[in-house]
């Protein structure tokens, strides 16, 4: 069994319009955008990373916004629920401020004893904020949101699937650990993690496949310390017959894929070297960043990708 990952690193996701996405991510849920670069395989296309103060792990949510990409279709074999901390009575702040600024898709409810409100992002985008009274890491304050409300990064993410039963014993093997059961829903926990430490399995035995499109989850990645760490991942996964890639570096971390049973793709990535790497934390995500092998193009690149600043 897997015994060094953390929890959860980040999540990408994919959106149709980058200055509507960077919009909502930095004033509507008030995170901090950490890293404005390209998408590695396609850099007409801009890579967006929002998270807390410094991009910690746990907290990060990417974006690859492909202009004018036609919407996705929810459905089994995704990452259907994207679910955000916030501190125990806050949400009533953000279902106030949602409705005032036209949020969709506003439904409270409890899960596993918890108060959840979920949304949709700006391409219906399956969001949610989960109530927590024990989440001690700090956020971003940004204006117009108080500390007391203020997102402290993720708190885990749903899957959507045919069959759970595949992914259960993949989750376990990562070192997650099966908590509890409501109606559909399995919960599993990955013992003293980072605090984005859930993962909700959703048995929909009977639904369609998705499709994935702007609003949907591109994959979602798994937290561990170092690379030294992420090759012994690598070598345990391979060994139990998982077609894994060579270790990618991402220049803010080092990744390595693989796809799981229900059809989602997992990353591992690391917590090194981190976002401050070429930039000072102060000023994070306030300039584009390439890759080295595009700097050459920094001009054409620049000029193809629409500025995010209204």
């Amino acid at each position: 069994m897997i015994k060094d990952i953390k929890g959860l690193h980040h999540v990408t996701s994919m959106a149709s319009d980058a200055r509507q996405n960077n919009r909502f991510f930095t004033e509507t849920l008030g995170l901090r955008r950490v890293k404005q670069t390209v998408n590695f395989d396609d850099p007409s296309v801009y890579h967006l990373y929002y998270g807390d103060k410094t991009g910690s792990a746990g907290t990060v949510m990417t974006y690859f916004p492909f202009p004018n990409m036609m919407l996705g279709r929810p459905g089994v074999g995704e990452v259907g629920e994207t679910q955000f901390s916030v501190p125990k009575g806050a949400l009533k702040f953000w279902q106030d401020r949602f409705t005032a600024q036209g949020v969709d898709g506003l439904e409270l409810d409890t899960v596993f004893g918890a108060n959840r409100l979920r949304f949709m992002g700006p391409d219906g985008d399956g969001l949610a904020l989960i109530e927590s009274s024990d989440d001690k890491r700090a956020p971003w304050v940004a204006d117009g949101i108080p500390d007391d409300a203020a997102i402290r990064g993720f708190a885990g993410a749903r899957f959507s699937l045919h069959d759970t039963t595949a992914t259960e014993e993949l989750l376990g093997f990562m070192g997650y650990q099966r908590a509890e059961k409501e109606g559909d829903v399995t919960r599993f926990i990955i013992p003293n993690g980072n605090g984005a430490d859930t993962i909700d399995l959703l048995a929909l035995p009977k639904t369609p496949f998705a499709r994935q499109g702007a609003g949907s989850v591109h994959h979602i990645a798994f937290s561990v310390d170092n690379r030294e760490k992420q090759l012994e991942v690598r070598k345990a996964l391979m060994d139990t017959g998982y077609q894994v890639t060579p270790v990618i570096d991402r220049d803010y971390f080092w990744a390595i894929y693989f796809r799981t049973p229900g059809g989602i793709l997992f990353e591992v990535a690391t917590n090194e070297p981190g976002f401050n790497r070429d930039e000072d934390t102060a000023h994070l995500g306030e300039a584009l960043k390439l890759p080295g092998r595009y700097e050459a193009f920094r001009d054409q690149i620049q000029a193809n990708l629409e500025p995010l600043a209204a």
